[in-house]
C-alpha cells in the first residue's frame, strides 16, 4: 500500500476499499505513515467526504485499533449513552440511575471537560472521595451491584482516534461528518455495550449549530451502530439555552439530585425523561409511551435516587453530600449579576455562558488546568423570562474575586433582550432511528 496513491484517490473523489482503509489505519497506528501524509488524507476526506460504507469501515478499523471491552461479566442488557457536549448537561447523572432501577445496566466511560463544555468525570469528582479510576473487576462489580458505573476513560481504547483527533485539531479538519461520526462511534463500539443512545446537541452551545447538520451527523452514527449489530437511536436536543439552571461541577451534581428528588428544573427533567425512555426502549422494556411512564415513576418513587446513592457509595464517594447537598463545599464568593435593561430575554449565547463558568474556575482551558469544583453559575433568568432593570440574572460562585468584573461583562454580552416574548422552542427537535427520521 502506498499512502501517496490513497491520498490522490480520495483527493479525486474516489471510494477507498475496505482493505485500503483497514491497512491505512493499521499502518498509521504502527507509526509507518507520517503525520503529514495522514493530514493530507484528512483534508481530502474533509473536502470529498466518505460514503456510508467507507465511514463504517473507518470506524470499525479505528475501534479495533486497540482494546475492545468485553462486558459479558455484567449481567443483563448493557446500554451506553453519548452526548456531543453542551452547557449544563448533567444528564448522565440522572438517566443512568433511572434506567438502572429497571435492571438495564450502564457501564459508562466518560471524559473530562474542556473549553465551554463540562465533563461528567469532573462533576463526579466534585463528590468528596469519589473514585473514577477503577480496575476492570471493580468497574464490573459496581455495575452488577448498583446497575451503573461511570469511570474515566481507561485502557487502550481506539488509539487511532486519539492520534487522528490530535491531527484534526491542528489541521482545521474537525468539522467533517465522516470524521466526527467515526471518532465518536469508534469509542462507543470499543466500549462493548449492546445498545447505544446518542444525544446530539444542536444550537449556540453545541458543536453542531444547525438542525440539518445535527440530523446528518445522527444518521451517520446510527448507521454505523446498526451495521455493527448494536441497536442505536439518536435524539437531537436543544442547546441554544443552557440545560437546567446550574453550570459548574458540584452545582450540577446538586441539580441532578434535585431532579431525582422530583424538584428539578422542568427543561432538564423533561429532557432526561425522554433520554431515559429511549434507553429503556432500546433495552426492549416496552414502547416509548410505556418507557416514558417508567422514567417518570422512577423519579416519583425515588428509586432512581436510591440507585445514585448506591453507585456513589460503592465508588467511595461521600454519600452525605447526596443525602444533603448543603454539605458540598461552597465558594467563598457569591456574586449577583444584575440586569442593565428591561425586557424579555430573547437569546442566550450558550457557548459564551459556558466559558463564563470556566473563567470563574469551573472549567479548564487546557487539559492539564486545575478546576475549582465549587465554582460556576446558577441562572436566575433564562430565555422567555421578563426582566426588570436591576433584577438578578444569575449568581456567580467563585473563589477568585479578580475575575468577576470581566466575566460579568461577558455574561451580560451573552444575553439579548426584546420587547416581545420569544416563541418557546422545543427541547427535543428530532429522533433518528434506523430508516426513520421524526422531526418534532
Amino acid at each position: 500500500m502506498y499512502m501517496y496513491d490513497l491520498i490522490m484517490k480520495k483527493r479525486d473523489g474516489n471510494v477507498l476499499s475496505e482493505k485500503e482503509i483497514r491497512e491505512m489505519v493499521s499502518e498509521y497506528v504502527e507509526g509507518n505513515i507520517p503525520d503529514y501524509q495522514m493530514s493530507a488524507m484528512l483534508m481530502a476526506i474533509y473536502f470529498k467526504g466518505m460514503n456510508s460504507q467507507e465511514t463504517f469501515v473507518l470506524t470499525d478499523a479505528m475501534a479495533h485499533s486497540g482494546d475492545i471491552v468485553d462486558l459479558s461479566a455484567i449481567q443483563g442488557i448493557k446500554i451506553d449513552k453519548h452526548s456531543t457536549g453542551g452547557v449544563g448537561d448533567k444528564t448522565t447523572l440522572i438517566i443512568s440511575p433511572i434506567v438502572a432501577s429497571y435492571g438495564v445496566k450502564v457501564a459508562k466511560m466518560s471524559g473530562r471537560g474542556l473549553g465551554h463544555t463540562g465533563g461528567t468525570i469532573d462533576k463526579l469528582e466534585a463528590i468528596p472521595n469519589m473514585k473514577t479510576t477503577l480496575t476492570q473487576k471493580e468497574f464490573f462489580d459496581v455495575v452488577n451491584k448498583a446497575g451503573f458505573s461511570v469511570i474515566g476513560q481507561s485502557g487502550n481504547l481506539a488509539p487511532c482516534d486519539k492520534k487522528l483527533y490530535a491531527l484534526r485539531d491542528v489541521t482545521a479538519t474537525v468539522d467533517s461528518i465522516p470524521l466526527i461520526a467515526s471518532s465518536i462511534m469508534s469509542k462507543k463500539l470499543a466500549a462493548g455495550s449492546d445498545c447505544i443512545l446518542l444525544d446530539v446537541k444542536t444550537g449556540s452551545g453545541a458543536f453542531m449549530k444547525t438542525l440539518d447538520g445535527s440530523i446528518e451527523l445522527s444518521k451517520a452514527m446510527v448507521d454505523i451502530g446498526e451495521r455493527s449489530g448494536k441497536r442505536t437511536v439518536a435524539l437531537i436536543t436543544d442547546m441554544d439555552i443552557p440545560l437546567g439552571n446550574n453550570i459548574g461541577n458540584s452545582l450540577e451534581v446538586i441539580e441532578a439530585v434535585d431532579v431525582l428528588l422530583g424538584k428539578g428544573a422542568k427543561d432538564l427533567t423533561d429532557v432526561c425523561i425522554e433520554l431515559s425512555a429511549n434507553m429503556l426502549y432500546l433495552a426492549q422494556k416496552g414502547d416509548l409511551d410505556k418507557c416514558r411512564q417508567m422514567a417518570i415513576d422512577a423519579i416519583k418513587n425515588k428509586s432512581a435516587y436510591e440507585y445514585l446513592k448506591k453507585m456513589v457509595s460503592l465508588q467511595g464517594g461521600d454519600i452525605s453530600v447526596i443525602e444533603n447537598t448543603d454539605n458540598f463545599e461552597k465558594s467563598k464568593i457569591i456574586y449577583e449579576v444584575k440586569s442593565t435593561e428591561s425586557g424579555y430575554i430573547s437569546k442566550m449565547n450558550t457557548q459564551q455562558i459556558g466559558l463564563c463558568s470556566s473563567h470563574l474556575g469551573a472549567g479548564r482551558m487546557t487539559k492539564d488546568s486545575p478546576i475549582d469544583y465549587s465554582a460556576g453559575i446558577i441562572l436566575s433568568k433564562k430565555v422567555g423570562d421578563y426582566v426588570n432593570k436591576g433584577d438578578v440574572l444569575a449568581k456567580f460562585y467563585t473563589n477568585d474575586e479578580n475575575c468577576i468584573n470581566s466575566v460579568e461583562q461577558n455574561y451580560i454580552k451573552a444575553l439579548q433582550f426584546s420587547e416581545d416574548k420569544p416563541k418557546e422552542e422545543k427541547l427535543v427537535l428530532a429522533r433518528i432511528e434506523k430508516d426513520n427520521i421524526t422531526k418534532f
